[in-house]
């Protein structure tokens, strides 16, 4: 994933998904689809249309320290 508006973290998934955005006003933490083929995770907060997956508990500053200063990998899973 590459960082991005120092805000989030961007990353293609390699296909698309269905969709359901809507406009919202995201969460350090949120995990949104957008554009149907991209994961975008929050250090900070955005107002755009985005699905929402899910979210990281963790803190602003501690979202930030793990995701703010460079790329970074990230893997999901189902359970």
């Amino acid at each position: 994933m590459s960082k991005y508006g120092e805000f989030e973290q961007v990353g293609s998934i390699g296909s698309t998904l269905p969709s359901t955005d809507t406009r919202i006003t995201t969460n350090p933490g949120d995990i949104v689809l957008y554009l149907t083929n991209q994961i975008v995770i929050f250090y900070d907060s955005n107002t755009w249309s985005y699905t929402k997956l899910g979210c990281i508990n963790l803190s602003k500053s501690e979202l930030t320290d793990l995701l703010g200063d460079e790329d970074v990998v990230i893997t999901l899973s189902l359970e």
